[in-house]
């Protein structure tokens, strides 16, 4: 998106936004340590079903039905506007061209790598099949009533032609999430199409639902800390010590994709592609890795990244500023990494055997989401709740990952950040022939 759409991303961040880290970390840890005292010491009582049935249950499904009500907002704001912003494609022609391939083939490979890594190490198995069946039996059928149309039996062609909706009120009505983020790319394009004053002026309103949706998002997120703890009892209760092992496999496996992209793909785009020394690279954009790290957002390191483009890396300031603009909102290969080993995992941790099919899905609604992201805290907590949802895990999962969610936050917006210079290096190096040519 452009500088104001960022510009429009922080202002629409909640206020104490650190305090808000703190709180929710404090009501994991809470919500952990009740639980597992409940599963050591009163596994069986009645009142445990009780507080379950009448107060964590409740607050928890609460969060998750105000998340589920901005998700279609929110995503076909965020993707029209973020295809829309791209307007100087028009101007960089082959460059912008180049730069949305790109951004397509590497999320891609992202993704495909992160799946890959949970179905082969497989961190969420081992847990007791009974709970996890009682578990998924309590949130499935209001999962599945929330998406109903993801949750349908389709296979092979029947699940291509069902991307493209025949009728797109009744695919949001349905909570088609994939045929609505068709629709909304391609109503973006017909923006980008459709220079005049008056698409100028529909852009504008799609933009002022995107920035109320954030700002919305952003008041739901305050109540997270009350949700996490509901959840983090309510899970911890009934699964005991065995979601301590869990998490811990969690965190591993998202570490090692990001890490496998960050110092495997990446080095190969640059050696191969880009031709630059890759070690070289990653020195010239170590203030901007840290920048990224420390503050766990794009749109805060969008400054840094430019002047490092600029005075380390000595990329034309023509492409660095659209790939980077663009980058740090459509361009989040961490942010898809975590969203597809999140959606993979819990399936596993509730016994869900996901088919290809359903893995392709959530493939291709990660790639996309990792355009259209919201840039608040949490923004990704709707696009995640949606596909479990979609592929029949209960969304309250959603809990078991929140409490340790800062710290791979952080890790993920380097990987973002990371890849957006890596992205206006190849576009950089491989567009020589289209610098020469003066800008329409």
């Amino acid at each position: 998106m452009s500088t104001d759409a960022s510009e429009m991303a922080a202002e629409a961040s909640p206020i104490g936004h650190g305090r808000l880290q703190w709180k929710i970390l404090i009501g994991f840890i809470a919500g952990l340590a009740a639980g597992l005292l409940t599963y050591t010491f009163a596994r069986d009582a009645a009142w445990v079903d009780t507080v379950v049935t009448y107060i964590t249950g409740p607050v928890g499904q609460i969060f998750l039905r105000l998340l589920f009500m901005l998700v279609i907002p929110l995503l076909f704001s965020a993707l029209v506007v973020g295809i829309a912003e791209m307007g100087e494609v028009r101007a960089l022609r082959r460059i912008g061209i180049r730069t949305l391939v790109y951004t397509i083939i590497v999320s891609g490979i992202a993704v495909t790598l992160s799946i890959a890594l949970v179905n082969l190490l497989r961190p969420g198995r081992g847990v007791d099949p009974a709970a996890a069946q009682e578990l998924l039996a309590q949130g499935g059928d209001n999962a599945r009533s929330i998406v109903q149309a993801s949750t349908e039996a389709q296979t092979g062609i029947s699940q291509l032609i069902n991307i493209v909706p025949s009728n797109v009120v009744s695919a949001m009505s349905d909570n088609d999430i994939l045929a609505v983020m068709f629709f909304a790319l391609f109503f973006g394009v017909g923006l980008l199409l459709v220079q005049t004053r008056r698409t100028e002026q529909l852009k504008d309103a799609i933009e002022g639902v995107f920035e109320v949706a954030m700002r919305l998002i952003g008041l739901v997120i305050q109540l997270a800390p009350y949700a996490i703890f509901c959840f983090m009892f309510n899970l911890s209760a009934q699964f005991g010590w065995d979601l301590l092992v869990k998490l811990a496999a969690f965190v591993g496996v998202v570490l090692l994709a990001l890490g496998l992209q960050m110092f495997g793909v990446f080095p190969l785009l640059l050696k191969f592609v880009a031709r630059k020394s890759p070690l070289e690279f990653f020195r010239d954009t170590r203030e901007a890795s840290v920048m990224a790290f420390s503050t766990a957002s794009s749109n805060a390191t969008l400054p840094t990244a430019l002047r490092v483009a600029h005075d380390e890396l000595k990329l034309p300031d023509r492409i660095a500023r659209f790939v980077l603009t663009i980058g740090a909102t459509a361009n989040q290969n961490g942010t898809a990494m975590f969203e597809g080993v999140t959606v993979l995992f819990l399936a596993q941790f509730f016994g869900v055997d996901l088919s290809l099919s359903d893995q392709i899905f959530v493939m291709l609604i990660c790639i996309l989401a990792g355009i259209g992201t919201a840039g608040v805290p949490g923004g990704s907590l709707p696009v995640i709740a949606l596909i479990l949802g979609g592929v029949g895990v209960p969304p309250e999962g959603i809990g078991l990952i929140l409490g340790v969610d800062r710290f791979l936050d952080m890790c993920r917006t380097t990987l973002n950040v990371v890849g957006d210079l890596v992205c206006a290096q190849v576009i950089s190096s491989t567009s020589s022939a289209d610098l020469a040519e003066p800008s329409a």
